[in-house]
């Protein structure tokens, strides 16, 4: 019973290191990306054929490359984690801890 609940708490402890994970969208894998607030199989899909064609330069490449996302999804995709190039998209807050539990 005890070996259970540890296990339980450590997989919780882990998965809430995941959520609060930032993910860049030039290195990230479709599972990595899946794992991002707000992308879907589907939306993965897509941003992983328009990187096959060249990585993204910036924020805005991204929302003109990849259908769907546009300034409000982009920042919500941001304050979840997701970047570009190591960046954040400019006017995201940071990411929250209460946003990543939900």
């Amino acid at each position: 019973m005890i070996r259970k609940l540890l296990l339980a708490v450590a997989t919780l402890v882990a998965c809430m290191g995941m959520a609060l994970a930032q993910v860049d969208v030039n290195k990230a894998d479709q599972a990595a990306l899946d794992s991002v607030k707000g992308i879907g199989p589907a939306k993965s899909k897509a941003i992983m054929a328009e990187r096959a064609k060249g990585e993204f330069k910036d924020w805005a490449d991204f929302e003109q490359r990849v259908k769907g996302i546009g300034e409000k999804n982009a920042i919500k995709l941001s304050e979840a984690g997701l970047m570009v190039n190591g960046k954040a998209r400019d006017g995201a807050a940071a990411p929250r801890k209460e946003a990543a539990r939900k």
